[in-house]
């Protein structure tokens, strides 16, 4: 069969050659790492010139969208937080761009817009990244960002008038905002000015990070160096005040592995107030586990842990007998189920939150013993909000599942009977729940580890091993992938006869620090042993085909995207990668990929250089030995400001993969780039551009799978 498509030549430089522990490693788009060059610019026109008529001309994309944005027009809320005397919540009316974020006097009062970033651009690509109110309630921070870049612009308000205050901090990335109790300034982490631009297109790797104190009123360059850490340059901090307003507890991290130093200062301990680095005093000086501040009575502290506890504990920790000989637990590790967090609330109440086979359980706990009070009721799926403070009386809480848009409960914890109360329940038009199904199974991966999946799909369904699959997975950086409710999906499952499938591969944090430990460093091969053995599952149980399988995945998501394909090209129909690190030698060298070698390993060490030569996705590109096997129809998705997986990653994988496969007669399966404009990784990205982009994704699905649309 002819080759189908033409792609962009891509000048191939066979003079980079780089030298990884006595191996040659060829980098011939080495040049496509420069996002500024004449050359890297053209290649994207190219690509985008080549995908956007492609995907335009996709029959389904043209229903597929204006489904999407009838279905996504519904009203979203989050919980009402209480903050002073007043209630702040986020609402978007349904296609607005950014949510809007409204006040209150009382819970049920009249409701003002108190800030909305849509005023703050045309396009919406302005965005709220972090806020924080002062303890009394009356001041506001909160950070901006542009075209979806993680460059922060921290901005004030006074709370009772809603006026903008003229303090402006830049140069803020990866940052805590937390006021000192007088409502005098706020702890906030800076990186130092560096030559080149930063606006998030630009790829300079981001060092020494410090923590500075803003005095409310002031100009910034009068802020006060809190902390830094000249012999550590990769070392990130975040400070937070304690309840009591005492202590200035300081967490340090080195990377993305849950474990951190903890350091604390006594601010009683400051005669002349916040005057310069603080005299901190260090608790944990190792990286051997994580501590997260819950609560300190006086001098004793409840830190949530995973020492010794990969499902996590709370231990209390007397700073007035810092030694661990004197620490001890407050809550105990569970045996099945992992703490994901936990919060003081009505002075001598904690709730707690577990996620037990990837479903959460609420419960409240005795501050005091740690005994347990209650186990809240809840559905099977995810709790994605909550407020409840110290100080507060009452608790609520946001739950949601693939079938549940999102009902908010509230709970008052004053009454003899604790009983939560549906405060507001979020309804979708023209969607009804009782057509579809959710199950969970257990599937057994290369090595026997049985490896939940959530399969959704319409009731009633027959196992005719031809129905389309979405294959979704993530499996990394101890982050669990817990049921949510996507409009996107439900139109696949709706409209294109779909099904949903979820495997919570290894890497992730579904059953605690081990599980994650079971798919990093050396072990990352189980997380792709873990996802292709959920797609043999649901060929082998006749729910669908190989050639009917679209898998997906975004960031360390679309690295298992891209790893697969190259593993099992026979094994799926199509492929969509999202924002995914496909360069596993050099992906340290740029932005903040340096934080991600916890996860990964490092190529300048050799035994770990030894891991990533095996699977990384842009260095096993090969024609599939298998004369019948091709590569699955392949779309990979990058933006211009994504400063988080800097935009080379798929720029390189894409040139290499269609030079690899250009002249193979047997390639009939399209590979193609989409390379957005004025969009980062992720985060704050406008409602209208995500429309747009699940479009683009699932008219592509639809093509290259073969599906119909279906009224």
């Amino acid at each position: 069969m002819a080759q189908l498509f033409t792609y962009p030549e891509a000048r191939r430089d066979s003079n980079v050659v780089d030298e990884y522990h006595g191996q040659k490693i060829a980098d011939p788009y080495a040049w496509l790492e420069d996002p500024d060059g004449e050359e890297t610019k053209a290649f994207v026109d190219a690509q985008n010139q080549v995908t956007m008529p492609y995907l335009e001309k996709c029959e389904v994309r043209k229903p597929f969208h204006q489904r999407l944005k009838e279905l996504w027009d519904f009203p979203k809320y989050g919980c009402p937080k209480k903050r002073g005397s007043r209630y702040f919540y986020f609402m978007n009316t349904g296609l607005q761009n950014q949510s809007v974020l409204y006040v209150q006097d009382s819970v049920d009062g009249e409701a003002k817009v108190f800030l909305d970033p849509n005023t703050l651009s045309d396009d919406g690509t302005v965005a709220l990244r972090g806020y924080s109110f002062s303890e009394d309630g009356e001041f506001f921070a909160y950070g901006l960002s542009s075209s979806g870049s993680d460059w922060v612009t921290i901005k004030f308000m006074k709370v009772s008038t809603a006026e903008q205050l003229p303090d402006v901090l830049e140069r803020v990335k990866f940052s805590c905002m937390s006021w000192t109790h007088d409502g005098k300034g706020l702890f906030y982490n800076m990186y130092p000015k560096e030559p080149g631009k930063a606006d998030g297109t630009e790829t300079t790797t981001n060092l020494n990070q410090k923590l500075f104190y803003h005095v409310l009123g002031t100009q910034q360059e009068k802020d006060i160096l809190c902390a830094e850490f000249p012999d550590h340059d990769k070392w990130m901090s975040g400070a937070e005040l304690s309840h009591d307003g005492r202590y200035i507890v300081l967490s340090i991290c080195e990377g993305c592995d849950p474990v951190n130093r903890l350091y604390y200062c006594d601010m009683q301990t400051l005669p002349n107030g916040i005057d310069g680095l603080l005299p901190w005093v260090k608790l944990v000086d190792n990286f051997d586990a994580e501590y997260e501040y819950i609560n300190n009575t006086d001098t004793v502290f409840t830190f949530k842990t995973n020492l010794k506890a990969p499902k996590y504990k709370l231990i209390n920790i007397d700073f007035a007998k810092p030694e661990m000989e004197h620490w001890t637990d407050l809550v105990a590790e569970s045996e099945t189920d992992v703490l994901e967090w936990s919060a003081c609330v009505a002075e001598d109440k904690l709730v707690l939150c577990f996620l037990h086979d990837v479903k959460n359980v609420l419960q409240l706990h005795n501050l005091s013993s740690g005994a347990k009070v209650t186990t809240f009721p809840l559905d099977v799926g995810t709790i994605t909000g909550y407020s409840g403070r110290k100080q507060d009386n009452e608790i609520f809480y946001q739950f949601t599942s693939f079938l549940t848009p999102g009902i908010i409960y509230n709970c008052d914890l004053t009454k003899e009977q604790l009983t939560p109360g549906v405060f507001r329940e979020i309804k979708v038009q023209g969607f009804d729940a009782s057509l579809f199904e959710t199950k969970q199974v257990f599937v057994a991966s290369k090595d026997g580890t049985k490896i939940p999946m959530f399969i959704v799909h319409k009731k009633g369904i027959e196992m005719t091993g031809d129905h389309p699959v979405l294959l979704y997975g993530y499996g990394g950086f101890n982050i669990s992938i817990t049921p949510s409710f996507s409009v996107s999906r439900i139109v696949f499952i709706q409209n294109l006869g779909g099904i949903l499938a979820i495997p919570n591969i290894r890497g992730g944090g579904e059953y605690g620090e081990t599980w994650h430990k079971g798919g990093m460093l050396a072990n990352k091969q189980n997380v792709f042993d873990d996802f292709q053995s959920a797609a043999q599952f649901l060929i082998d149980n006749k729910y669908t085909a190989a050639s009917k399988i679209a898998i997906n995945g975004g960031s360390n998501g679309g690295l298992l995207v891209g790893a697969c394909v190259n593993q099992r090209p026979d094994l799926f129909g199509c492929s969509i990668a999202q924002v995914g690190v496909m360069d596993m030698l050099k992906f340290h060298k740029f932005t903040i990929g340096h934080a991600w070698t916890t996860d990964f390993g490092c190529s300048d060490k050799k035994e770990e250089f030894e891991w990533l030569i095996k699977y990384s996705p842009l260095h096993n590109i090969r024609v599939p030995a298998d004369d019948t096997v091709q590569y699955p129809s392949t779309l990979l998705l990058t933006a211009d400001h994504d400063d988080r997986v800097v935009p080379l990653h798929s720029l390189k994988y894409i040139a290499e993969l269609q030079d690899v496969m250009r002249n193979v007669s047997k390639q009939t399966n399209p590979l193609m780039i989409r390379v957005d404009t004025k969009a980062g990784h992720g985060a704050g990205k406008p409602t209208a551009k995500v429309i747009e982009e699940y479009s683009d994704i699932y008219a592509f699905i639809a093509k290259t799978l073969g599906l119909n649309w279906q009224d």
